[in-house]
């Protein structure tokens, strides 16, 4: 317990990080680093290999962002770290929260997936990139045409590696795993630890340290039971049990598209603030319905596994198992959206009498007996609902963007020149250097494309810079300088 305690007042600042990360890290509100980052930031500066067993939701992307990012050169044009993980909204988030911690760093982050057009990300690869997240498929596509430079890659992370084996993903991931230099370093995060990924490890890794959260995988911070009921009583059941808790946010978890479509419609039929996730969408659709829920514009989601990668919020009240996983790691990763970062999370399984060979398969994995609870009574139910109501009722409060504080000193700006007219970096710099007040470390990421570039002014200066590039010569001739979200 006590060295629990000493990881858990152990600060950012003396972890030797360079001052552009730490400022990122307090704007985005992290105080002390998680019991998974104490552990591994301290190694992966050492350039140790490290298989991690964690929980979701322990905060493991900013535990092997922060120090490979501390690491990284800003000088050198080719990617130096690629992350594989296993779905599109995981690769998006992981994208989001190294940019956001390599941020006055000026780290470039890019996500490359399927469903997506290739031409623009062989575009954007042929740029200066330092960071490549992306899927298996997509990330073998690029490969095979020469369009993702792995020459210069010393950081490899496998994220959530037992969910890529259970979509099949093993033998293109050691495909990739042979593409990269010798001379790298690995990192394989996993919530449980399947015998084809030890198989990985050992084959692949040099002297990994292997750092197991224990606590976290084990023994999270969450109230699971069950409800045995067939499968046409569950409809029913669903509505009961959300009455019963009137959760402030729930994901509902189904195995197919249609079932997803069914529960959704149910759910609006009878006014639910809910929306659904499924592979069937578009993936702007998909997008959208994450970045609304994310913000709390709607409190039910009935998803996929397609979102158990995904969706990185705190305060998920309640996670209902409509249909049991045919696989009981991906349980684990269902259940891991409530409880997190220490709060206290609520899980229920709907067990019809097909799926008791699936319930004992899951008990064994968690090494833990589910409690087996009987459904409420029409009068239990009748008695919750005017509470259901109010709050089905009440006008949703927009939550903030965990990067909000982030952004609130940063101003992009776009400027009518680019590519076709020979617009370097070292233009946009040297312009803005030029204003009274302004060095080079109040300019973020600059992204030179064919016909425009955007430039981020740090350090609340952006208006300023705004105002004064109105007059200022750019490359020899006034530029029409424009504010980017506008």
């Amino acid at each position: 317990m006590k060295k629990r305690e000493d990881m858990n007042k152990m600060k950012f600042a003396e972890l030797g990080l360079e001052e552009t990360l730490l400022k990122s890290i307090e704007l985005l509100g992290y105080q002390y680093p998680t019991m998974v980052q104490a552990r591994v930031i301290p190694k992966l500066l050492k350039n140790q290999d490290l298989v991690i067993k964690s929980q979701t939701g322990s905060g493991k992307t900013a535990a092997f962002g922060i120090p490979i990012l501390h690491q990284v050169n800003w000088e050198d044009n080719a990617p130096q770290v690629l992350v594989l993980t296993p779905t599109r909204e995981l690769a998006e988030q992981v994208k989001e929260e190294l940019f956001n911690i390599g941020r006055f760093k000026r780290m470039k982050v890019v996500a490359v997936y399927g469903k997506t057009p290739i031409r623009s990300q062989i575009k954007t690869l042929k740029e200066k990139v330092h960071v490549v997240v992306g899927t298996p498929g997509r990330v073998q596509d690029h490969i095979d045409r020469g369009t993702l430079n792995l020459s210069n890659i010393k950081y490899f992370v496998l994220d959530e590696a037992d969910e890529m084996l259970n979509m099949g993903f093993v033998e293109q991931i050691e495909d990739i795993i042979r593409e990269l230099p010798k001379d790298h370093v690995t990192t394989l995060l996993s919530a449980t630890m399947p015998e084809k990924i030890a198989g990985i490890c050992e084959r692949y890794m040099k002297d990994p340290v292997f750092i197991e959260m224990e606590q976290d995988v084990k023994k999270p911070m969450i109230d699971q039971s069950i409800y045995e009921v067939t499968k046409g009583q569950k409809l029913s059941l669903l509505f009961d049990i959300t009455t019963i808790v009137n959760p402030d946010t729930c994901i509902i978890f189904c195995n197919t598209r249609n079932e997803v479509d069914t529960v959704s419609d149910a759910l609006r039929a009878k006014g639910y603030p809910s929306d659904k996730l499924h592979g069937g969408m578009e993936q702007d659709d998909r997008t959208k319905v994450m970045n609304r829920f994310r913000k709390g514009q709607f409190r039910y989601l009935v998803a996929t596994d397609v979102a158990a990668r995904g969706i990185d919020i705190d305060n998920i009240s309640l996670v209902v198992n409509y249909e049991l996983p045919e696989e009981p790691e991906i349980y684990v990763h269902r259940i891991g959206r409530t409880g997190r970062k220490g709060d206290e999370g609520l899980a229920i399984a709907f067990v019809s009498p097909s799926e008791t060979g699936l319930l004992k398969s899951i008990e064994s994995l968690i090494e833990e007996k589910i409690t087996l609870k009987t459904p409420p009574t029409s009068a239990q139910v009748l008695a919750q609902k005017p509470h259901l109501e109010e709050k089905l009722d009440r006008e949703h409060v927009v939550k903030e963007d965990k990067s909000a504080a982030l952004d609130a000193g940063i101003l992009k700006l776009h400027i009518n020149a680019g590519k076709k007219t020979k617009m370097r970096a070292g233009d946009v710099v040297g312009a803005i250097c030029s204003i009274e007040g302004m060095t080079a470390d109040d300019i973020g990421i600059i992204n030179i494309v064919d016909v425009s570039t955007f430039v981020e002014i740090l350090n609340h200066k952006g208006e300023g810079v705004y105002k004064t590039l109105q007059n200022t010569m750019i490359k020899g001739r006034l530029r029409k300088v424009s504010k980017a979200n506008e």
